[in-house]
């Protein structure tokens, strides 16, 4: 098994399956994507550069995009979630809708191979 799923079956209930969630969707969209680790994070990489991060902290569940833009353009549909820089933190409760984790897959893959 990858980096990925070998880190996320080590999570608990909640957090595991909503994660394990946002990575199906991200494959979804990117089924080429590889696993592997990117900034001490599990990720998925696309032509070896990470497409998305996902992490569970203490109160929160994250996802990075890698990317402070793709942050931005998604921002106007994330209202009540947590948002900075390069990661957008949401919990098993309030997970991401899958269309903006879509979004944010594709707008990283054009980053990525424009």
């Amino acid at each position: 098994m990858g980096s990925v799923v070998d880190a996320l079956a080590e999570l608990p209930e909640p957090s595991r399956s909503c994660l394990q969630h946002i990575v199906a969707v991200a494959r979804s969209v990117a089924p080429e994507a590889t696993e592997g680790m990117s900034y001490g994070m599990p990720a998925l990489k696309l032509d070896g550069k990470p497409l998305v991060g996902v992490v569970a902290g203490a109160r929160h569940l994250s996802i990075f995009p890698f990317s402070p833009a793709v942050v931005e353009a998604v921002a106007g549909r994330l209202d009540g979630y947590s948002l900075s820089k390069g990661t957008i933190r949401f919990t098993a409760e309030q997970p991401l809708p899958d269309k903006v984790v879509e979004e944010i897959v594709r707008r990283r893959m054009a980053e990525i191979r424009p």
